[in-house]
């Protein structure tokens, strides 16, 4: 009980805080015009700007200037819910305490850029490396991308409490190889970590490009870090150097909060990485909602995608936040992807599913769907992947 009393506390009070404010889909009209600053007029889109296609759902904020979700498909918990969830729900994750087990059934492996940093030649294809949760390291075309990095030991403000990794990283941010583009999907704390944040900045500094939603850049600016690309949904940039490399900010469903006073005061958003020969898909950290047809049908297909797995029981509570994996088939469908690479499981426990449950059901998901195994994998931590240039094939 005191367990589910510290994870209630800290899951939506800390991690994510009060019920927000402006947080109901669809009762905000997503055309209301966003009140804009001198301070933000320079981070605009360099190029074709899709915010002005009727057909793509935009951003929008409420009365009070807080981010909502446009989409039915959006809930947050009733404290209802959230006293059902801290009184009565079972929490079955069940993570051993045992490393000898932890280390058989879901091995830390070290990364081939730590094995043999010599072998750092960009491949044929594409090439993605799992470092854990919802960090993924993808090299294509020359650039070098992570994906919310999180390195630390806790997915908290606090690195005494809140939620620990039970399956540590298997690299340090000194061992990876040349970064290139840092995305980050939201503000939560396993997924923008002030730790990772001030080690990533210290050894690449201003050769580093951030790129976050609307909202962020203020918070990476106090940490020091210069070359900040701050989006709008649909809106996009590149990295100095990389022109021939799109990074289009994509909608997601979600919410953000790091304070007790700034809920949904930054966005949230997926990511999509357009090259003139692949393409790679971030969904961060969302629920399901339609705009991820709306980006298969404009960018589509991805030759790979990132989708998260896991932390989504019980369903009442996390649906609208969090997909399962049968959700997350949808979204690999939705985006028109070749191969998906299964991300957001195996690391901290935010949520009651045992936590081996995800890649079981994710594989189910793909046979109902008549969908290959291959076609959405999971990766050991700190494994890698090749993606081939032919027809999205895969090989180690």
């Amino acid at each position: 009980m005191l367990f589910k009393s510290l994870f209630v506390f800290y899951y939506f009070f800390i991690k994510d805080g009060d019920l927000p404010q402006g947080a109901e889909g669809g009762k905000v009209d997503p055309r209301t015009p966003r009140k804009s600053s001198s301070s933000r007029s320079s981070r605009k889109s360099f190029r074709l700007d899709y915010r002005l296609e009727e057909e793509v759902t935009k951003s929008c904020q409420d009365k009070h200037g807080r981010w909502t979700n446009p989409w039915p498909t959006w809930r947050f918990p009733s404290y209802s819910m959230l006293l059902r969830f801290l009184v009565l729900d079972k929490n079955h994750s069940s993570v051993p305490t045992s490393k000898e087990v932890l280390d058989s059934e879901l091995p830390v492996l070290e990364p081939y850029f730590v094995q043999n940093p010599e072998a750092l030649d960009s491949p044929a294809g594409m090439r993605v490396t799992w470092l854990g949760h919802a960090t993924v390291l993808v090299e294509m075309e020359g650039v070098n991308i992570l994906t919310d990095p999180i390195f630390s030991q806790r997915a908290s403000f606090l690195q005494f409490m809140g939620p620990k990794r039970y399956r540590g990283p298997p690299c340090t941010v000194e061992q990876l190889p040349r970064i290139d583009a840092v995305l980050i999907s939201h503000s939560h704390y396993d997924h923008l970590d002030a730790g990772s944040v001030a080690s990533l900045n210290a050894r690449f500094g201003g050769e580093l490009r951030w790129f976050v939603p609307l909202g962020l850049m203020d918070w990476l600016a106090k940490m020091g870090c210069e070359n900040v690309m701050e989006l709008d949904w649909w809106e996009e940039n590149c990295v100095p150097g990389h022109d021939n490399i799109t990074f289009v900010c994509t909608p997601s469903q979600h919410w953000s909060k790091r304070t007790a006073w700034d809920d949904n005061r930054s966005l949230w958003s997926s990511w999509s990485v357009l090259g003139p020969n692949h393409r790679f898909f971030f969904a961060g950290d969302t629920g399901y909602c339609p705009s991820f047809q709306e980006i298969g049908r404009r960018f589509g297909p991805f030759d790979l995608a990132a989708i998260p797995i896991g932390a989504y029981l019980p369903r009442d509570v996390m649906k609208g936040q969090h997909v399962d994996p049968e959700e997350a088939v949808q979204i690999h469908q939705d985006l028109q992807a070749k191969q998906s690479v299964a991300i957001h499981w195996g690391t901290f426990a935010l949520a009651y599913e045992y936590y081996l449950e995800p890649p079981v059901r994710l594989r189910e998901a793909l046979e109902q769907r008549g969908l290959k195994p291959e076609s959405f994998f999971t990766l050991h931590h700190g494994e890698s992947r090749l993606i081939a240039t032919q027809d999205g094939d895969v090989f180690d």
